[in-house]
């Protein structure tokens, strides 16, 4: 009975120390979706009041403000091809790590145009323009050309996966049609239709040395003369008795009774 309380308190215990851990997950989870709506709220606001003082605002502030602007444009659009590309690649794990080092003069620069956002002496931000131009053009290069590059990589990979799946579908395909193969030998086997037309009268006969018909060929040409698309001759009635008449007479016999006489 002790070991049966014992194990209904362990299972107990286990249930609560479960449901305290899925609350700490589900808070957290909770916290991350809020840092990050809050997040990109402050960054929808700041990106709208940038705009704003970009089109309204005259002169130099006019000209920070699209300086920030270009800058988190560029930067944001690079990360978000990185965040979209696959964890699986090295390379892009390299390039990720060098962006993480790229934000940070970014962060830099960003601060500096905030900075000078508040400051009233306009001659001081004119004189400053310049190098946080330069700044400016070189990060977002540097952003722009690591986003082309891993743009190309994936459609890079995008097309040789392509192609090979096309092989592969041909290859299926052509396995899927094995009966028009089937079809195709039995065509090369069926006898050709034959030829329409006249035959020559020694078509079939057996040939000679030289070429022409054999003997036996010969001869009955010869008999049928030079027109071979006449009627052929009719070969002479085999001789099975004599005739009578025709036998050779002798003194000594009697002459050969014929039809229609009387002795």
């Amino acid at each position: 009975m002790e070991a049966v309380v014992a194990i209904l308190g362990l299972l107990f215990v286990l249930f609560v120390v479960a449901g305290v851990f899925a609350a700490v997950k589900a808070v957290q989870a909770a916290k991350r979706g809020v840092d990050r709506t809050v997040t990109q709220a402050r960054r929808t606001v700041e990106d709208t009041g940038l705009r704003a003082r970009q089109l309204a605002l005259p002169g130099v502030v006019r000209e920070l403000a699209q300086l920030r602007l270009t800058l988190r444009t560029s930067m944001r659009a690079t990360q978000d091809v990185l965040r979209s590309g696959s964890p699986e690649d090295g390379s892009l794990g390299e390039a990720a790590g060098l962006f993480q080092r790229l934000s940070a003069h970014g962060h830099e620069l960003d601060d500096d145009l905030k900075r000078l956002e508040r400051e009233p002496d306009r001659a001081t931000i004119t004189a400053c323009l310049p190098d946080l131009r330069a700044r400016t053009e070189r990060i977002t290069h540097s952003a722009e050309s690591l986003r082309w590059a891993v743009r190309d990589r994936a459609r890079k990979f995008a097309d040789d996966d392509l192609a090979s799946l096309s092989d592969q579908i041909d290859v299926e395909s052509g396995a899927l049609r094995h009966w028009t193969r089937a079809e195709d030998a039995a065509t090369a086997d069926l006898p050709r239709e034959p030829v329409q037309g006249r035959r020559s009268s020694t078509a079939g006969q057996p040939q000679g040395p030289g070429g022409g018909p054999a003997a036996g060929g010969s001869a009955r040409a010869g008999a049928a003369g030079s027109d071979d698309w006449g009627p052929a001759p009719e070969d002479p009635p085999a001789l099975t008795t004599r005739d009578p008449r025709t036998q050779p007479s002798y003194p000594w016999q009697k002459a050969p009774r014929t039809e229609g006489t009387t002795s």
